[in-house]
């Protein structure tokens, strides 16, 4: 199966808080309608808009340089390890808890895919459910899709780690 790009939980907005202790994100003008016609032809105006967001914003990639000083960052990783993979969803409910756990696995091949799981998390985007009690992968989980290759893992959930005992589970990932 082969993906489009899809933002996970949803769109971002000016003052949303995505991610619990981390700023929102500002987005306004850099430059107005009204102020750019000051330095333009008559009839002549443009709009310039301004992001300022951290990068644990909605929909984010980890690079190894996230967790370890020597590692690669994200405009070091070939664009082929990142896009245009080949992808399989697994559905995790949470009906177990939010811990994903191996059994969500069993029998898929994942060698060289973007492995998305799916939990359904994402309903819980914009309140503050989202950030407490989510599902998340557990250690034996996130090491079997190391070991069986796994290109690439997504998660529509609020961290793919345990924020709760703040068990690093990603740690594995980029290595």
């Amino acid at each position: 199966m082969t993906f489009s790009a899809v933002n996970g939980p949803g769109s971002i907005e000016h003052g949303l808080i995505t991610y619990k202790g981390l700023p929102a994100p500002i987005i306004c003008d850099f430059l107005s309608r009204e102020r750019s016609r000051q330095h333009y032809a008559p009839g002549t105006e443009f709009q310039i808009g301004k992001i300022e967001m951290v990068a644990n914003t909605g929909t984010y990639l980890d690079s190894p340089f996230h967790r370890y000083e020597e590692g690669k960052d994200l405009s070091q990783l070939e664009l082929s390890s990142l896009a245009d993979l080949d992808g399989v969803v697994i559905g995790a409910d949470g009906t177990q808890g939010p811990a994903i756990n191996s059994t969500a696995l069993d029998g898929i091949d994942v060698k060289g895919k973007a492995v998305i799981i799916r939990t359904g998390w994402d309903a819980h985007w914009k309140t503050d459910r989202y950030f407490e009690g989510h599902p998340f992968l557990t250690k034996e989980s996130a090491q079997i899709l190391a070991d069986q290759g796994a290109a690439l893992v997504g998660i529509d959930s609020y961290n793919i780690d345990d924020t709760a005992d703040f068990h690093i589970t990603s740690t594995i990932r980029l290595t």
